[in-house]
């Protein structure tokens, strides 16, 4: 049986969508080889869909100080994972495991990043990023000092915080329409691509 991508109307057609919304889907429907959910989910309010990919494009595609990006998505993973946001610890985690070349980095890091094969700049970095996440997330000097310590500019304290935050965000979307992960999303990092 399979699971609706959302509570809410999702297209029925990529040809009904706004130009602009159809041809991003496409394009990443090209890259990946399928449409991720999150995609469709979110196209149900287009102005919406369009503020939400870009912002998300600006975190997560910008060149950081030193954060890269197998490291951001160490951080969407960790602070999805004690949101209960199913779609991006399994969607994330896909990106954890290609951008580390690491098959087992994404699940040891939803799981408990404390006890990880982890370095200690990653260790505070996941710290902070949960204290942002789920805490108050104030920057406060004794923050600055520590994650200063272990290599983060001011900007890439800016970008963990900010990246907590907005998967913040998205795990409140997926939840509250319940999108499942893509089934493609399990394998990927896991097994060698075809083709």
């Amino acid at each position: 049986m399979t699971q609706p991508i959302s509570r809410f109307p999702v297209p029925e057609r990529l040809e009904d969508l706004p130009a602009d919304i159809r041809d991003a889907i496409l394009a990443v429907q090209e890259k990946a080889g399928f449409v991720p959910n999150v995609f469709l989910m979110l196209a149900h309010r287009p102005d919406e869909f369009r503020a939400f990919f870009a912002y998300h494009d600006a975190l997560m595609e910008r060149d950081s100080d030193t954060l890269t990006k197998a490291e951001k998505e160490m951080i969407v993973v960790a602070t999805s994972a004690r949101n209960r946001c199913l779609y991006c610890v399994v969607a994330h985690g896909a990106l954890v495991r290609i951008y580390s070349k690491d098959p087992l980095l994404a699940d040891q890091v939803a799981v408990n990043h404390h006890t990880a094969p982890l370095s200690e700049r990653h260790r505070v970095m996941l710290d902070f990023a949960l204290y942002c996440g789920l805490e108050v997330g104030e920057l406060t000097e004794a923050w600055e000092a520590r994650l200063q310590a272990v290599g983060f500019t001011r900007e890439d304290i800016w970008d963990i915080g900010a990246i907590a935050a907005f998967f913040a965000l998205s795990n409140r979307l997926v939840t509250l329409t319940a999108t499942p992960p893509n089934p493609e999303f399990y394998l990927m990092g896991r097994v060698p691509r075809e083709g």
